[in-house]
């Protein structure tokens, strides 16, 4: 197991960590299999969307903050509960396809990490799913 360090800078934000995800890739030599990608944190989660327009991670978070409000009348005396609905909406696993020595992607997909409670570090578990050599 591999485990990835993002720093994240606001209470709210998506973090596109696709390079970094890459680079651990090239680096192992992972050549034909898949990635899991699991975050282990209660405030945060992963997703996959469009990291060509910034705008579509500046809407997604609008729109999680408009869906699920910090100053809600939640019960859980931390004070950031919302932060604990999203990274459920979110989910805190990927798998990734890779082929060929690199993440299978659409053309505008990126991997985002989505901050609910930050700023803080967040580790990323990455999981090794090697293919099989003949299949096809």
């Amino acid at each position: 197991m591999e485990t990835c360090s993002v720093s994240t800078g606001r209470r709210e934000e998506m973090i596109d960590v696709t390079e970094r995800l890459r680079e651990v890739v090239r680096r192992k030599g992972w050549r034909r299999g898949a990635l899991a990608v699991f975050c282990p944190h209660t405030t945060c989660g992963l997703t996959i969307n469009e990291g060509a327009d910034p705008d579509v991670r500046r809407d997604m978070t609008a729109f999680l903050t408009e869906l699920v409000p910090l100053g809600r009348a939640w019960r859980h005396a931390e004070g950031n509960s919302d932060a604990h609905v999203k990274a459920s909406l979110m989910g805190p696993s990927l798998l990734l396809i890779v082929e060929e020595g690199d993440i299978r992607l659409g053309t505008w997909q990126s991997v985002y990490l989505c901050e609910g409670d930050g700023p803080r570090t967040r580790s990323l578990w990455l999981q090794w799913l090697p293919g099989e050599e003949g299949a096809r």
